[in-house]
């Protein structure tokens, strides 16, 4: 058995009211309490289940479930606390792809979810198993077990048979599926962090009586930040600290209390948790640090065990600013200003300083949490919370690592079109290391991983908390931009200089004005002043002169985004004026007609319908100040809303940057994964399972097994033949010649990847004396290697590119695609994508490297053959995650003509490895 759900013999994950349950395979010592199960049930639930009342069907069926492992069988059950609370098991009565499924829950424990995530891990495993279909008989009347079939996602048919029902359905992993486990998913995570960020009762244990503890810390933090519920300490060796009650122990408290903040040595963290878990507290916050692998282990077998959520352990702790909790169980300097952005991270240092930058900008903070070493709430979880709340409009991460990247990507997906979602990417690597070598391994370092994953989920990615604090002080204020195009003001030349500078390396287009523009402008602005892009409304322009070119500058169909420049000067404060005004007072209502001679156009749409964000303004505009004391800030406008400031122009242009990034990725429509035609999966699995049967170690593809592969998946190649002889190299020459009479010969062996380097090639070979000169060398040369050769047709000319994947251990298979040839090795031209690839994601793929122009028909020449390319990709992204044996493969080079493109030399490595889905509902 392959599925992860099968090698791992616990599974923990929610159920719909947010309390943990445990799946897993029966064992024979099950039968007691499977038996239990069913004799506790009532005769209505017993006739349902069995379509009669009979208590020996309570001895058959654990029976059953208990018998020695057989083909086509499986079974698992739900348990909690050591009770077995649910059964769900399939049979192919010995073969075929279809197998019959049951369900049983016990009973009153019925309507939280039980089935149905017992359904969930059996679909997965049967897929695994080549399983296409399940088949279920229910009475009609049992219209419980009629829903959970109905409500899975899945497509599902239904027969009626007098009074049965006979349920068909289909397990086709599809978008809709997916969705509807998401939905089941969140609600539950959403649920389970309740008693976290929203508890009734707070504990925290380990509070000291002298200052300097880090327990006694976040007592205060609580008690200080007005905790609007109960709030006690446990210390033994106190009745009260800060005011705050104190008892020996959990068990002692008055109430049990739903969170419990643990402070106490990393020693004492896993009794704690036992007791905590015994006294019935439902999330655990452990601030604690330096637990060793057997203290994790049992701080994590207790959270669920009892099934306690749980932050930590070494973290900066928990904060929820609404105004009916406020609860602030951290210990930072400080309690963080009430607001509206979400903010999870890994380091507490991070955390402190944004939990500062937000408060000082006036945005805020509507939840925060320090995920620390991360054992189980994860920012997936904060995600989910924020995306419900109600409150958080503004999303901000600091991840060190990722528990389940394509899980994360759905999630990050689905919340960044209802918000944004900024990150710092950190950990990366030299953005200037090139790869030093051609295969796909070596090309793909974890950089580009995070990267594509970043891009694919319209996620904002920074390179530091202080550029994440400009772009969210961007995002929080103003309407996104339409596009690139900005328009530059300053009073000053030199200051318009460097904004114009800063744009440029930015990605950020200075367009210039049409002649319309151009005269509205001169017609408002002082004397002398010019009306390029920059505008230089020169040292003597007035605040209502500036708000006037401003207001003109915004309603310009030419122009997406406004950087105001600006420097003090004596000439504004000997005349009174305060130019920052022209932006944060919106300009007056106009006495006469507006003096534009065109229509005035309606503002750009906010892409994928984001709420506008008040301002004075329709479109972005933001301040450049270089006296500012602050890297930025926020400027209160009379409407409620703010323009941001910035003392850098690099800074202002990242920003705008980045919101003009998010603007396209929403405008975009919702991507979707293109049905493959040809596609031979069972097959494939085959050829992978003969493989490593044969090398067990795993390996490289030989070429003929190879070849097979490809076929699977409709994979375009060069035609080719193999040769273990002169003899019979010559005869697949005389097979493959071409018209112009010439082949290519390739030498083969084991573990070879970089055949040019090592001279195992000869090109242009014209007739049979030269075939043979060229055998004979191979052999001479690599004697004792030397396994067989590939005669090919000489290629066509055209472009060569590179096309790859490579299986990461944690992200999953990630596509590439670039440059090819030996010129791969040199200018490492790559593109990444994680696979599965959608329609979206394959034009991104094949745009985003430098050479993509020779794609489009550069210089005159014709476009090469595009949907063969995406075809190319799109079937490799296939393969790659059909087949998770598959470690990597390469194709370089691929030759892409206006005519066809197809792959001339392959390589693919395989091992033994397991398949885990990633979209399976459990908990880290």
């Amino acid at each position: 058995m392959t599925d992860d759900v099968l090698s791992r013999p616990t599974v923990h994950a929610l159920l719909a009211d947010g309390t943990t349950v445990c799946i897993r395979p029966v064992v024979r010592g099950d039968h007691d309490q499977l038996r239990g199960l069913y004799e506790e049930m009532s005769p209505d639930n017993l006739r349902l289940r069995f379509f009669g009342a009979s208590r020996r069907s309570a001895e058959m069926a654990a029976g059953r479930a208990c018998a020695p492992s057989r083909p086509g069988y499986r079974a698992l059950l739900a348990e909690t606390q050591g009770r077995v609370i649910g059964l769900a098991e399939y049979d192919t009565a010995g073969g075929g792809d279809a197998a019959e499924i049951s369900v049983a829950v016990a009973d009153g424990l019925h309507h939280r979810g039980i089935g149905t995530l017992l359904v969930e891990h059996l679909v997965s495993a049967a897929r695994a198993e080549g399983i296409a279909t399940f088949t279920a008989d229910a009475l009609s009347e049992n219209h419980e077990v009629l829903r959970l079939f109905a409500d899975l996602g899945l497509r599902t048919a239904r027969r009626f048979e007098g009074p049965e029902v006979r349920c068909t359905v289909e397990l086709t992993e599809d978008d809709a599926y997916l969705t509807a486990v998401e939905a089941r998913g969140r609600a539950a995570d959403v649920a389970s962090l309740e008693p976290l960020l929203r508890p009734d009762a707070v504990a925290v244990v380990g509070a000291g009586r002298k200052a300097g503890s880090v327990g006694r810390a976040v007592l205060h933090h609580l008690r200080q930040g007005g905790f609007t519920r109960r709030l006690f300490a446990v210390n033994p060796a106190a009745t009260s600290i800060l005011g705050v009650p104190s008892y020996p122990s959990i068990s002692a408290l008055p109430v049990t209390p739903d969170l419990a903040v643990v402070a106490v040595p990393a020693a004492a963290v896993p009794a704690t948790a036992e007791e905590c878990g015994k006294a019935g507290v439902r999330a655990l916050l452990v601030v604690s640090a330096g637990l060793g692998r057997a203290q994790a282990r049992a701080l994590t077998a207790a959270c669920r065990t009892y099934g306690m959520r749980l932050v930590g352990p070494n973290c900066l702790g928990v904060s929820n600013t609404e105004t009916d909790v406020r609860l602030d169980a951290t210990f930072a300097a400080g309690h963080p200003r009430p607001g509206t952005a979400g903010v999870a991270v890994q380091s507490g240092g991070v955390g402190i300083a944004l939990l500062d930058g937000l408060s000082r900008l006036g945005i805020g903070v509507s939840s925060f949490a320090s995920l620390g070493d991360k054992y189980d709430v994860s920012g997936n979880d904060m995600l989910q919370w924020w995306e419900s709340d109600g409150r958080t409009d503004l999303a901000l991460l600091h991840l060190e690592s990722f528990g389940n990247p394509r899980s994360f990507s759905r999630t990050a997906r689905r919340v960044t079109r209802r918000m944004p979602l900024l990150t710092v990417d950190a950990g990366r690597t030299d953005a200037g290391r090139r790869a030093a070598a051609s295969h796909t391994a070596a090309a793909a370092t974890r950089t580009m991983t995070r990267q594509a994953l970043f891009t694919q989920a319209g996620i904002t990615a920074t390179h530091s908390v202080a550029e994440l604090l400009e772009a969210a002080a961007l995002m929080h204020s103003q309407p996104l931009p339409a596009g690139t195009r900005v328009a530059i003001v300053t009073n000053a030349g030199g200051a318009g200089v460097l904004a114009a500078d800063a744009c440029a390396e930015a990605g950020l287009a200075l367009p210039p004005f049409t002649p319309e523009t151009a005269g509205d402008l001169l017609a408002v602005l002082p004397e002398g002043a010019a009306v390029g892009n920059p505008v230089d409304a020169t040292a003597v322009v007035t605040e209502e002169q500036l708000r006037t070119c401003v207001q003109r500058l915004t309603r310009s169909p030419g122009v997406d985004a406004v950087l105001l420049a600006l420097v003090p000067t004596a000439v504004a404060a000997a005349t009174g004026d305060d130019l920052i005004r022209a932006l944060t007072r919106p300009p007056a209502p106009a006495p006469t007609p507006d003096p534009i001679p065109k229509p005035v156009p309606a503002p750009d749409p906010i892409p994928n319908g984001e709420a506008a964000i008040p301002g004075p303004w329709a479109r972005p505009v933001v301040a450049v100040r270089l006296e500012q004391d602050l890297p930025v800030k926020l400027l209160p406008t009379p409407g409620g809303g703010t323009v941001p400031s910035y003392a850098e122009p690099q800074a202002a242009a990242r920003a705008l940057a980045h919101a003009a990034r998010r603007a396209t990725w929403l405008s975009r429509p919702a991507s979707t994964i293109p049905d493959l035609d040809g596609i031979d999966t069972q097959r494939a699995h085959r050829v992978a399972e003969d493989f490593l049967a044969a090398h067990p170690d795993g390996g490289w593809l030989d070429p003929r097994t190879c070849a097979e592969l490809l076929a699977c998946y409709g994979i375009p190649q060069l035609r080719w033949a193999w040769a273990e002889t002169e003899d019979d190299a010559v005869a697949a020459a005389e097979r493959l010649r071409g018209p112009d009479g010439r082949v290519v010969m390739k030498a083969h062996w084991p573990g070879l990847l970089h055949k040019s380097e090592q001279g195992a090639v000869h090109l242009d070979l014209q007739g049979d004396s030269q075939v043979r000169a060229a055998f004979r060398d191979l052999e001479t040369r690599f004697a004792g290697l030397l396994t067989g050769v590939v005669v090919q047709p000489l290629a066509a000319r055209g472009t060569e590119l590179f096309a790859g994947v490579v299986q990461d251990e944690v992200f999953g298979p990630l596509v590439l695609f670039g440059l090819g040839g030996t010129a791969t090795e040199v200018l490492a031209d790559h593109a990444a994508r994680l696979a599965p690839l959608t329609d979206r994601d394959v034009h991104d793929l094949i745009t985003a490297p430098r050479c993509a122009p020779l794609l489009f028909g550069a210089h005159g020449s014709r476009p090469v053959d595009l949907e063969g390319l995406e075809q190319v990709l799109l079937r490799l992204s296939r393969m790659a995650g059909d087949l998770p044996q598959l470690a990597e493969a390469d194709f370089n080079p691929v030759l892409a003509t206006p005519g066809a493109v197809c792959v001339l030399d392959a390589r693919v490595r395989l091992l033994p490895r397991r398949s885990q889905d990633p979209y399976l509902r459990r908990l880290r």
